[in-house]
């Protein structure tokens, strides 16, 4: 089994991690849900990442609020 210097693993992973991500493409508005009431940390939070998204990705992202979404399934 090669042995890897810690110099050479910290490299690989900063490179790794300074890759930017490239798996798919958008073609529509994004949804996120939120499963908690609205007015809430979690809701304005995810209205922040909601705004950068939508500078970045170049498309509207919605924050949806649904109280109970916590046992949504995959179908939706």
């Amino acid at each position: 089994m090669p042995k890897f210097s810690r110099r050479a693993i910290a490299a690989f992973a900063a490179a790794v991690a300074t890759r930017p991500a490239t798996a798919q493409t958008v073609h529509g508005p994004v949804r996120i849900i939120v499963p908690y009431n609205p007015g809430g940390i979690t809701d304005i939070l995810a209205r922040a990442v909601a705004q950068q998204m939508t500078a970045q990705l170049g498309t509207s992202v919605v924050v949806e609020n649904r109280a109970g979404a916590k046992v949504l399934t995959r179908n939706k």
